[in-house]
């Protein structure tokens, strides 16, 4: 019963939007001005209060599903982890639905000094519940469900065109760029890629562009607070500097710090969060597997990161790519263990044709991994977000849909690797797309695939997680109006003759397939 119990809070966190959503968001924010830096034109629209919708609509077919039938469909973490996830020669089938509006207020009294802005989230299966409360539900007959979920909800301050303050609940991306501002194509290609953070959070950050080739950013966020009269929070602080070295060209340092005195307390449901939780099986990251002892950690990733035009804005080839050394120490009554781990990752990308769509592109990560937990009082591997909430840190932008994950869902948000950790043991991992525009403008068809595997394994596990082929076809309907097909492929490798890995099954289980179409529409 008590498995019951953790299976049905933990899926009631709800994942932050991803891909289009974003696009939403920094949509709204470009509405505003037409740059980050460009002067208020309130003359021309005096409108105090303005609103961006996206709506989003998907229709699956999978072989993918929760053995589980109390999660009802809303499954986020690792395929074959603790969400209960499994493949089968049986067909799931499923529609989902997902509106997020974005509002800000700014009056004219203030000419652009201080705006309120917030998002917000209802998304739903189709036929799921209702006459009920809580978040991701609200499609059966009748509906009327209580399901309004705030995304974002803070203060943004500009007392100067080259400053911008945020306070409030706000987007915790391990980007230098302000994120109402940005596209997501943006988000996903510079940077650190959503990688290591990728979500929503409490605190304060600002990002101030000092000079025209210069900016940096600086921020606090208080991820839980547990207890206001005992030291148990958990709290990240964030540093990044960025300059440009050519028009298209910019190189980057950063430093963030995350305080962890909470010991597991708070996070999604009775899971907890942090480095002993029961929330590592579910999104399918590290366990330091310290028992009963209380801990406290300090984890500090330092990085730096480098793009010249990934988008193929300039010209015909482009690149980028991080390289992140995570360390830090988690201390207990009895011992210590040390944190070491590296991350690595290059992008590139060349248009081979006339159309800006003609491209090609590949992109590879690498994650050091630990093969024998902490039993040597080190960690060799990398930590995310994903660590301390679900979802923390969201790498999706490399076309892959199952070995890695894809950002086109609404309740379901499962990969072999949802984290680059790998469950610890790390990963090496390459994809590669190619892009072409059949008709300019109107519709392009993409074909993909990867291949995986693992940096380290334990004695009698392969290291080899799987190869994926994928497909997508995008006709654009009308401007910002998207309808696409997907399908993805994954032959999985011997890692999962491993029932460590594997759902504690005997053998290899099912290769997992997918088939879904999708409906994008960003409204002014």
């Amino acid at each position: 019963m008590r498995h019951v119990v953790i299976c049905v809070l933990a899926v009631l966190c709800s994942l932050g939007a991803v891909d289009g959503a974003w696009a939403a968001e920094s949509a709204a924010g470009l509405a505003d001005s037409s740059a980050p830096f460009a002067e208020q034109e309130n003359d021309r629209d005096p409108s105090e209060l303005k609103f961006i919708g996206y709506y989003f609509l998907k229709s699956t077919n999978s072989n993918i599903a929760p053995t589980n039938e109390f999660l009802k469909g809303q499954v986020v973490g690792r395929l074959f982890g603790g969400n209960t996830t499994f493949t089968s020669g049986e067909r799931s089938s499923f529609n989902e639905q997902r509106f997020i509006p974005l509002f800000t207020y700014s009056p004219r009294l203030f000419d652009g000094w201080a705006k309120i802005r917030g998002s917000f989230e209802f998304d739903w299966t189709w036929g799921d519940a209702n006459y009920g409360a809580g978040g991701n539900f609200g499609g059966a007959f009748g509906a009327d469900q209580v399901n309004m979920q705030t995304q974002n909800l803070f203060l943004e301050l500009r007392p100067q065109k080259n400053l911008f303050i945020n306070a409030g609940l706000q987007r915790i991306f391990d980007n230098i760029r302000v994120p109402w501002y940005t596209f997501t194509d943006d988000l996903l290609t510079t940077g650190y890629r959503l990688a290591f953070f990728g979500s929503d959070a409490t605190g304060i950050t600002t990002h101030w562009m000092f000079d025209t080739d210069k900016r940096m950013k600086a921020g606090f966020y208080q991820l839980y607070e547990n207890q206001a009269e005992q030291d148990d929070d958990v709290k990240l602080y964030t540093f990044e500097i960025e300059k440009d070295v050519a028009i298209d060209a910019s190189i980057g340092l950063s430093l963030r710090y995350v305080q962890d005195h909470a010991n597991g307390e708070g996070g999604v449901s009775i899971l907890g969060q942090g480095l002993n939780s029961n929330l590592s099986n579910y999104n399918g990251v590290f366990n330091f597997d310290l028992g009963n002892d209380p801990y406290t950690a300090d984890v500090l990733w330092a990085g730096t990161q480098f793009h010249k035009d990934p988008l193929l804005r300039q010209g015909n080839t482009g690149f980028g790519g991080f390289a992140v050394y995570n360390f830090g120490q988690v201390k207990t009554n009895t011992r210590s263990i040390d944190i070491s781990g590296f991350a690595g990752n290059f992008r590139v990308a060349h248009r081979y044709g006339q159309q800006m769509n003609d491209q090609i592109i590949l992109d590879t990560i690498f994650t050091t991994g630990d093969d024998n937990n902490i039993s040597d009082g080190k960690y060799n591997g990398v930590l995310t977000g994903n660590n301390w909430t679900s979802p923390g840190a969201v790498f999706i932008g490399h076309g892959l849909y199952l070995l890695m994950p894809h950002g086109s869902v609404v309740n379901r948000f499962v990969a072999a690797t949802v984290d680059i950790q790998n469950v610890g043991y790390g990963m090496q991992a390459a994809s590669l797309q190619v892009n072409k525009d059949l008709v300019p403008h109107k519709l392009k068809v993409k074909v993909g695939g990867g291949i995986g595997q693992a940096s380290k394994t334990i004695d009698g596990m392969g290291s080899q997680i799987g190869t994926e082929l994928n497909f997508n076809l995008r006709w654009t309907m009308r401007v910002l109006m998207d309808l696409e097909l997907h399908a993805a492929y994954l032959w999985l490798g011997d890692f999962y003759d491993s029932p460590e890995v594997n759902g504690n099954l005997l053998e290899r289980p099912d290769n997992p397939w997918t088939v879904f179409a999708t409906f994008k529409w960003i409204s002014f």
